[in-house]
């Protein structure tokens, strides 16, 4: 079976718009600041146009990647999960992010509700355990609707509560919190799940895990991060022998002055 190539109607090469949504995802930068970043190396879009890219993009590149992270089975731990919720303000409205991250400070699962009671609990309880199965320990706050979920799923003996066991998930809000405020607040309750499930697939991507691994490990899976996000839907690409066409971009930035890109067809 034939697969369909995402960048087909394209005019841009592929390296750059993978480039300018990792930018702009990853990075604390606003879309003209990722405008400007590609014009000096020589790659002249509008910020209008990183907008489009990353909407339309996103969504593939961070399926693509969990795709790669929980396959083969059992490629995750279950050892312990640490969950918490963070306030969101939507056109003035509080929303509740909630957010699962594992032992190592990974990002388990994202679910944006409009309210925090037992029956959004159950629901966000239900979505990760159906992912990853069940967890031999499972970290919440005080807030007794994680509580009452998990007498009904019936795993309430796997609960552990703390003053500061649970740093580990206060901790990894804070990419998100400079995110958010770059982005100056979000204003609709899709668009912050649609960034949410985007930006924690691309923080698990990038993150190396510095605190866990010696500096030849970290050297390595920083060298290997880049390279594979290049790969990202690159087996539904044809060939260059088959479009008869290559481009030529620069991903640095020029040592003298900015240069104009240079097409080959």
């Amino acid at each position: 079976m034939k697969k369909h190539n995402p960048f087909r109607y394209f005019k841009t090469s592929p390296e750059i718009i993978r480039l300018a949504v990792m930018m702009y995802v990853r990075f604390t930068l606003s879309l003209r600041n990722v405008e400007d970043l590609l014009h000096e190396r020589g790659i002249d879009i509008s910020h209008e146009t990183v907008r489009y890219w990353w909407n339309k993009f996103g969504l593939m590149f961070a399926r693509e990647i969990r795709k790669k992270r929980m396959f083969p089975l059992h490629n995750h731990s279950n050892w312990k999960w640490h969950l918490d919720e963070v306030f969101v303000k939507i056109n003035g409205e509080t929303h509740y992010l909630w957010r699962a991250v594992d032992h190592e400070g990974e990002v388990l699962e994202t679910f944006v509700s409009k309210r925090r009671d037992r029956k959004e609990a159950l629901v966000f309880l239900k979505k990760i355990m159906k992912k990853y199965g069940a967890p031999k320990v499972i970290v919440t706050d005080r807030l007794k609707s994680y509580r009452a979920a998990m007498k009904n799923i019936g795993n309430e003996r796997t609960q552990e509560v703390g003053r500061w066991k649970n740093n580990r998930c206060e901790n990894s809000h804070l990419s998100f919190r400079r995110r958010e405020y770059a982005m100056l607040k979000f204003r609709q309750m899709r668009s912050l799940q649609k960034f949410v499930s985007i930006h924690s697939s691309v923080f698990n991507h990038f993150n190396k895990e510095r605190h866990l691994n010696s500096r030849d490990t970290f050297k390595v899976r920083r060298e290997a991060a880049p390279v594979e996000w290049q790969q990202l839907c690159a087996a539904q690409i044809p060939s260059i022998h088959d479009t008869q066409r290559l481009v030529r971009i620069r991903l640095t930035a020029p040592s003298n002055r900015i240069k104009t890109m240079q097409y080959s067809i």
